[in-house]
């Protein structure tokens, strides 16, 4: 079921909208202004309805508009054309203006008229539109997107014609419901040959998609089959629905050109190959690097903080890696926290190459089966962020928490063991060389303590240097585990925030411009 005109007005205007930038600026720029014509037309008396005569030179078109209007407004005569400008009879207490205005119709008649059959009909007679004249046929094809009902006049010799099916009836066979063939002249033929060109005729417009066409035959010079088309008006001018008509078929053929221009459908986003696209966004942007400092700098700080005291100063003549990274600002701090920026190299030419495979892929999958101006917008969303993508990616590097500030209690439990097995490697060392120097310098000896049958200095000496470089070993070890689970932590991280920025960066605005043709084509739907 038809939806109501309103509606279809409006998702017409909301396909253009949508397409605009895209599809062919042609086909949106007439679909535009078949909604602006739209709003004026229903706008400037929307009570009358407007019908147009056309034809070529030598028709009868002007004859058959006397005939029709009962009138000899319109000139005749042997000269061509006789129609130099378009032509307008109204019927009614007064013609409509603003109509008329909007028309541009310069040469208007009055037929007063209250109750009458054609009350409201302004009947418009137009120049040929195979005039020799390039300003008749211009005329014409502005005035025929403007009427509400177009009457062809064709004669026994012209209705083939090749200039009036190819550049009017055909493109105008969206508009069959609210168009009449009339074949004049008919006097001139005899009873069959009138039956066997109105066969022709009907043959010919049915082929060429114009079957809703209504075909009647008159002599405008008799006068037969003028009542007949005078009932035809007085019909359309009865029911109100001429105007309508026309409009929805202007809808539906901008419609149709606009969905043409659309696809039969949406491709989807594979989100497949969302992974290998952020695995090379991590590439280039540096992640296997910053992987790398996160398990050497936990080695080093780790180290640091457990190793045995009397060799540890050694390790901090080391540069830390992630410092040299800029990952990590707070110097006087054992382990790094959030900051901003990093210093990372830039991608190589290998990991561009990479990054733009993905890209490409990911274009290619999106834009599959898109016409080519939407599909370059597909493109245009993916790329359109990549001049600042890696910076986004470092940014979202460096504000990434590492958590290299957790899992470091146990540290200081072990640094102050060790700092416990140095003092009594130290306090065993100075009372060795109290008992080896005391006599000699004349000072009074201290009583020799055993411990498990051993000096309690050299015990002090053996278990603190023996004990703190277990503990250090033990503790190397368990850091070496630690940072391992560190980095893997510091990768899944580092991927999640690629992951985010890919997102945002370039899936949004590719499943964005997917959404947006995929509204296009549901409003195209609604206005057909």
């Amino acid at each position: 079921m038809s939806r109501p005109l309103p509606e279809r007005l409006k998702a017409l205007q909301q396909a253009v909208e949508l397409s605009r930038g895209r599809s062919s600026d042609d086909v949106v720029d007439r679909a535009a202004a078949a909604v602006k014509r739209a709003d004026q037309r229903v706008a400037f008396s929307g009570n009358h309805t407007v019908v147009a005569l056309a034809g070529a030179t030598g028709s009868g078109k002007s004859t058959s508009f006397n005939a029709i209007s009962g009138t000899e407004f319109a000139p005749t005569g042997v000269r061509r054309p006789t129609t130099s400008q378009a032509m307008a009879v109204g019927w009614g207490s007064e013609l409509p203006g603003d109509l008329l205005d909007w028309l541009d119709v310069p040469r208007q008649h009055l037929v007063p008229a209250r109750r009458s059959a054609f009350e409201n009909l302004v009947l418009l007679d137009l120049p040929d539109h195979d005039s020799t004249e390039a300003e008749h046929r211009m005329t014409v094809d502005r005035l025929l997107p403007l009427v509400d009902m177009l009457i062809w006049v064709v004669d026994p010799q012209k209705y083939a014609d090749a200039a009036l099916h190819d550049r009017y009836l055909k493109p105008l066979a969206g508009y069959a419901g609210v168009m009449v063939v009339v074949l004049n002249q008919s006097d001139r033929l005899r009873p069959d040959e009138l039956t066997q060109a109105m066969t022709d005729l009907r043959a010919l417009l049915d082929a060429e998609g114009l079957g809703q066409a209504r075909l009647m035959a008159m002599s405008a010079l008799t006068g037969t089959g003028v009542p007949e088309l005078r009932e035809v008006l007085a019909r359309a001018v009865a029911d109100k629905k001429t105007v309508s008509a026309r409009i929805a078929a202007d809808v539906g053929e901008a419609a149709k050109a606009l969905a043409g221009e659309l696809g039969d459908s949406t491709p989807t986003l594979d989100r497949r190959l969302r992974a290998p696209l952020v695995d090379a966004l991590a590439d280039a942007a540096g992640v296997p690097i910053v992987v790398e400092g996160v398990r050497d700098a936990w080695k080093l700080r780790g180290g640091q903080a457990t190793g045995w005291p009397f060799v540890t100063w050694v390790s901090r003549l080391r540069p830390d890696p992630l410092r040299a990274l800029r990952l990590d600002q707070k110097r006087g701090e054992l382990a790094p926290t959030v900051v901003s920026r990093t210093s990372l190299p830039g991608a190589s030419a290998v990991q561009r190459a990479r990054l733009d495979r993905g890209l490409r892929e990911l274009v290619d999958a999106a834009a599959a089966g898109l016409p080519r101006g939407w599909a370059a917008a597909v493109r245009d969303a993916a790329r359109g962020r990549e001049s600042v993508l890696l910076d986004r990616l470092d940014t979202a590097i460096a504000g990434a928490d590492l958590q290299l500030d957790r899992g470091t209690a146990g540290w200081a439990v072990v640094r102050a063991l060790q700092w416990v097995l140095m003092g009594a490697v130290l306090a065993g060392l100075l009372w060795t060389l109290f008992m080896m120097f005391a006599p000699a310098m004349g000072l009074m000896g201290m009583p020799t303590v055993y411990w498990w049958g051993w000096p309690a200095q050299f015990v002090l000496l053996a278990v603190g240097v023996v004990a703190g470089l277990v503990l250090a070993g033990v503790s190397r070890l368990a850091v070496s585990i630690a940072a391992r689970a560190k980095a893997n932590r510091a990768d899944r991280t580092l991927h999640e925030a690629i992951a985010e920025v890919t997102d945002s960066e370039l899936l949004a605005p590719v499943q964005d411009e997917l959404d947006r043709h995929r509204r296009a084509v549901e409003a195209v739907q609604r206005a057909a």
